[in-house]
């Protein structure tokens, strides 16, 4: 049976091997549109992934009572979907931009 600080301890490695697959896919993207100008689309797109929508997310997610997190959670992946959705938001980037 696992204890709470196992589970604690799973959810921290969890999270931060999301965080490191996000932060290679963003560099993988950025490297892909080295060649574009500053105002190229597809920087702004960029731009809108690393700071907007998980910001938007992550603020949603910090504000909701948390009798609707428990539910979320229950529903969806909960807050780690966030890493999810702009993982493939990214890959989807990439197979346009490679």
């Amino acid at each position: 049976m696992t204890t709470k600080e196992q589970l604690i301890e799973q959810h921290v490695r969890e999270y931060e091997s999301r965080l490191k697959h996000i932060e290679e896919l963003y560099e993988r993207a950025l490297k892909a549109t080295d060649h574009l100008d500053e105002d190229h689309d597809a920087h702004t797109e960029l731009k809108n992934y690393a700071t907007q929508r998980l910001q938007q997310q992550a603020e949603a997610i910090k504000t909701m009572p948390i009798e609707n997190w428990r539910k979320e959670t229950v529903q969806s992946a909960g807050p780690m979907a966030i890493w999810d959705i702009l993982a493939q938001k990214l890959e989807d980037f990439l197979e346009r931009h490679e």
